[in-house]
Order: C-alpha cells, then structure tokens, then sequence
C-alpha cells in the first residue's frame, strides 16, 4: 500500500514510527524530516541525520473535523467527521521528545480523548487510500 507522504513515517507490524532529522552540530531534532541545513535559526552547525521518533506520547490538544473537506481533498461517503490530537512526543528531547505532532486518531472521539492521555502510533488508510500515521489508545 502507498504512503500518504514518502519518509515521514514507516508502517512496522501493528505500529508505525514517525522520521525525523537531528542535527549533527547542535542536536535539534524536528519532524517532520528536513534533511540538509539545521532548522535552528542560531545553530551554524552542519548537516542532519535521520532519526525514529518515540512512538508514544500524550494528548496536548484535540478536536475534530465536523464538516467533509472542500475538493481537491476525498472525503469519505457518507462522511463521518475525523478526530485530530497535537501529541507530544514522550522521552528526551535529544531523541525527539516535546515535539507536538498533529494526526488523526483512530477508534476514538473528541469525548473520549483528555489532554495528557497517553497515545501511540499506528497507521491506517485516509479515505482514499494512501496509509498516514495515526493515533491510537496506547496499550
């Protein structure tokens, strides 16, 4: 199956794991991958390397997406709104904790999310096929 984007995230048994760089001068990781120059501002460092992002973290912000996208977009028929969650990313900062990563959530709804609950990553098709990274209930 198809990717959504092509090396943001890779699908691995029932999860997925999000790709990031880190910069080899000053350690500043980002997602999503930015390979080439560091994209901090005050950093003269050199180039980035790739790295996994945790695969857990908690909910910093959630809602959901009432209304079906205007075209170009697919949207599923009938329609049925998508949750969304702004997860930070657990573990240490040098290995991409604390960053805030939006994406759909799958199995759950605005009234069952909380700012803090714990999620993962999974993967699952958008409506019109392509597999992107998701949120689920961490287990």
């Amino acid at each position: 199956m198809a990717y959504a984007i092509e090396g943001w995230f890779a699908v691995e048994g029932d999860g997925a794991v999000l790709l990031g760089t880190r910069c080899a001068g000053c350690g500043t990781v980002c997602f999503p991958p930015r390979p080439g120059s560091c994209p901090n501002p005050w950093c003269a460092g050199g180039g980035t390397e790739a790295v996994r992002l945790p695969r857990r973290g908690r909910v910093w912000s959630y809602t959901n997406a009432a209304y079906p996208p205007p075209a170009p977009y697919v949207a599923a028929r009938p329609y049925v709104p998508v949750t969304l969650a702004a997860v930070e990313l657990d573990g240490p900062r040098a290995e991409g904790g604390g960053i805030v990563v939006l994406g759909q959530v799958a199995g759950l709804t605005v009234d069952e999310l909380e700012v803090g609950m714990e999620l993962e990553l999974t993967a699952g098709p958008l409506a019109d096929g392509p597999l992107v990274w998701m949120w689920r209930r961490a287990s």
